[in-house]
């Protein structure tokens, strides 16, 4: 899949022009909306649906500095999954050099606020991501 793009702005940016370590986050969630939309999983769609998907874990680990107008490239894969929990990892790149990579960990929950099996109640889209964790294994290997 194609990596989603941010362009950093100059807001973005702190007194010694560097972006704040803050908005990498924000980067993430903005990746993360624009992958799960190309899946034709989109929070608008899933919410529709009743589910909700919290974020219950981030790590970052910065590599190299960004600026404004820097453009990064945001790689999304499915690192791990299990029916109630998935895991996201994200390579970002300026320029094919990495300058951070995160993951992000998400439960999914009901209206009610009660976690659901997604393998049970949303196969569909369970297999779609089951089926992009095979695709980054066999890349690893």
């Amino acid at each position: 899949m194609e990596a989603y793009q941010h362009k950093v702005q100059y807001y973005e940016t702190d007194k010694m022009q560097v972006t704040h370590h803050s908005n990498y986050i924000r980067f993430m969630e903005e990746a993360r909306v624009d992958f799960l939309d190309r899946l034709g999983w989109g929070y608008d769609k899933m919410e529709q649906q009743g589910v909700s998907s919290p974020v219950i874990g981030v790590t970052c680990e910065y590599k190299k500095s960004t600026s404004f107008p820097d453009v990064i490239h945001i790689a999304i894969c499915v690192l791990e999954l299990s029916p109630g929990k998935l895991k996201l990892g994200y390579t970002m790149t300026v320029s094919d050099q990495i300058v951070c990579t995160a993951t992000s960990s998400h439960c999914f929950l009901n209206q009610s606020g009660r976690p659901i099996s997604l393998k049970k109640h949303y196969p569909e889209f369970y297999s779609l991501l089951e089926s992009l964790k095979t695709e980054n294994e066999q890349v690893k290997a």
